[in-house]
């Protein structure tokens, strides 16, 4: 009989913990026993899993003891301070915050892409930015046949990436407006319905936001590449779900739009709709809910050498979050890595 896990999920109250829930009951993860956990006031909430009632309990040092997998979605703070916590009581952390991105210590997987990362983690794996996972999955077939020199991204990401609360905003404020009223503004910086806000995350000394600064840094890092160039605009759109990317890229060797769109419809985890004439094209409605990067408007730039674009979108709270997160599991259970080896990370977050 194959084994079963006992897994935690930290931030099992909120929307990507539920995800993850979700997800591991899908995909039929051996799970044996499952501890949902989260902030105080949420302790004793029912939550289902494969059929039964699972109660949430408190965030706490003691909550992982015996726990073999633990799932990080509560931020960076929460993780900062119970990822250490998790490993030392024997679990493998997979952390969706920025906690852990940037050691150097600690893995950065996207498992269509790097899987091979995983044999070096010793407790925690980090799980990329979504802007940034759903871009490294379409780029790898093209980097691992021609070589990638430089990507020109600029995306437009659904307020469903802020969490509960950018939803609400973006529905109180929707609402607001077709009943005559002027929209409050609560959550973000500016008014998001009807609207785009060039901003996510905050800025920095040279006039990018950290979530520009996560795409460069994030994708050098999975493809273990520091000549890689990368720049980035992230942009807010008033959209509920899923995130959608315009990408430029341009090959170290030729390559050209025809053989890439051969390649990406070959490719793990992405999936081509690229018939604009016929008005097949994704959009996030088409992606929400589903699980492959979805690519189109694959078409060459004829400005640059060896330079093509490509139109992306995928559901940031599965492929983006919990569903990356979960594959990362897969693979460590597939390749027997689920272990902390002895000598644990010493990684500093960052």
């Amino acid at each position: 009989m194959s084994r079963r896990y006992t897994v935690a999920i930290v931030g099992a109250t909120g929307v990507v913990g539920g995800t993850v829930r979700a997800i591991l009951e899908e995909r039929a993860f051996p799970v044996g026993e499952l501890r949902l956990l989260a902030s105080e006031r949420s302790r004793g909430a029912e939550l289902s899993f494969n059929g039964a009632p699972h109660a949430v309990a408190e965030l706490s040092a003691g909550a992982f003891d015996g726990v073999d997998l633990a799932f990080f979605a509560a931020g960076g703070a929460v993780s900062q301070r119970f990822v250490p916590v998790a490993v030392a009581a024997g679990a493998v952390a997979i952390d969706k915050s920025s906690a852990f991105r940037g050691a150097p210590d600690v893995p950065l997987v996207v498992p269509e892409v790097n899987p091979d990362h995983l044999t070096a983690h010793r407790g925690v794996v980090a799980t990329p930015n979504c802007s940034t996972i759903q871009m490294v999955v379409a780029l790898k077939p093209i980097y691992d046949a021609a070589g990638i020199e430089r990507v020109v991204v600029s995306t437009y990401q659904s307020v469903s990436g802020s969490g509960k609360r950018g939803v609400d905003d973006l529905d109180r404020q929707a609402r607001a407006w077709a009943a005559g009223a002027d929209p409050e503004v609560a959550f973000y910086p500016r008014r998001i319905a009807f609207n785009l806000l060039p901003h996510i995350d905050s800025f920095t000394d040279d006039g990018s936001t950290k979530e520009e600064r996560k795409m460069v840094d994030e994708t050098v890092k999975i493809f273990a590449d520091p000549a890689l160039r990368v720049t980035a605009t992230c942009v807010r759109v008033p959209v509920f779900g899923a995130h959608s990317e315009a990408v430029n890229v341009q090959t170290s060797r030729p390559l050209g739009a025809a053989r890439a769109r051969e390649l990406l419809a070959a490719a793990p985890g992405v999936e081509v709709v690229d018939d604009p004439r016929h008005g097949r094209y994704p959009t996030p409605l088409d992606a929400e809910g589903r699980d492959p990067v979805y690519v189109g408007r694959i078409r060459d730039d004829d400005t640059a050498p060896n330079a093509f674009n490509f139109w992306c979108v995928a559901d940031n709270l599965r492929k983006g979050a919990a569903l990356n997160a979960v594959q990362i599991a897969e693979t460590l259970v597939e390749r027997d890595l689920l272990r902390v080896p002895a000598t644990p990370t010493q990684a500093v977050p960052r």
